[in-house]
């Protein structure tokens, strides 16, 4: 399938490993120039210099750290002179996990401009182009525990919700603009965040990772952890102009795990 992507600009927050990674990569196969951003211009460049043979678009680093608004502001001005943005992928790193009773708010506080408040201003800052275009792509990725909170991650599922709130009223303003605004739910993809969550879960409970893992995957019908390219196919799809009728929902790519309707 021709998933029309020849030719497109997309930014991918997050994208020098991991699932931002893998969307980078297979945006790029796709024909798409892909900005590829995140806080480590080393890692970003080597990166980049992988990619690049087997891609069909062009790739460039743009290092940002979301925590930074300086950076982010950086960010935007060099988007907005120097390219067309057309697709922008929304995807940052998890906080720390814990209980909510045991809620520390200055961490709270401290992770509402690189959870929420960033990605927000960059995808605001580049939606009026797409707006006078008629054509756009905003992808949130989010975490299952939007729709069902995950124990321990109090954090994660509080801050992410606020992105789901933003992005389903958005959705609502924009779509007569040929601008759709979705998100995107992983289950457990394995991925090195799946790792460090399997391996502080073995730290507080005394059971070796592998025990985690194992009680992880009893919980998935499907078996097993999910494959990132499985994530970033159900991704493109979502950027790509045969998805233009999709806008204001969240697809989840979890195996069956979470159990609600």
């Amino acid at each position: 399938m021709d998933l029309g992507l020849k030719g497109r600009t997309a930014f991918v927050l997050g994208a020098s490993s991991g699932l931002g990674e893998a969307i980078a990569e297979t945006l790029a196969r796709e024909g798409a120039n892909v900005i590829l951003a995140a806080r480590n211009s080393d890692a970003l460049e080597a990166t980049v210099a992988r990619l690049q043979p087997q891609s069909d678009g062009n790739l460039t680093a743009m290092p940002v750290d979301l925590a930074d608004a300086a950076s982010v502001d950086r960010a935007i001005i060099a988007l907005k002179a120097d390219h067309q943005v057309d697709i922008v992928v929304l995807n940052g790193g998890g906080p720390k996990p814990g209980p909510m009773a045991q809620l520390e708010t200055d961490d709270l506080v401290s992770l509402v401009r690189p959870m929420v408040e960033s990605p927000i201003r960059i995808a605001t800052a580049l939606l009026a182009g797409m707006r006078e275009r008629k054509w756009g792509r905003i992808l949130t990725l989010l975490s299952s525990g939007v729709v069902q909170p995950i124990p321990n991650l109090g954090l994660s599922n509080t801050l992410r919700l606020s992105l789901v709130g933003w992005m389903k009223t958005l959705s609502a303003e924009v779509a007569g603009d040929g601008v759709t605004v979705n998100g995107l739910i992983p289950g457990r993809i394995h991925t090195a965040r799946v790792d460090q969550l399997d391996l502080a879960a073995a730290k507080r409970t005394g059971k070796t990772p592998q025990q985690v893992a194992a009680a992880s995957l009893a919980t998935i019908p499907a078996g097993r952890y999910g494959d990132p390219q499985e994530f970033a196919d159900a991704a493109a799809f979502l950027c790509s102009s045969k998805a233009g009728y999709i806008t204001g929902t969240s697809l989840r790519v979890d195996g069956g795990l979470v159990r609600s309707l």
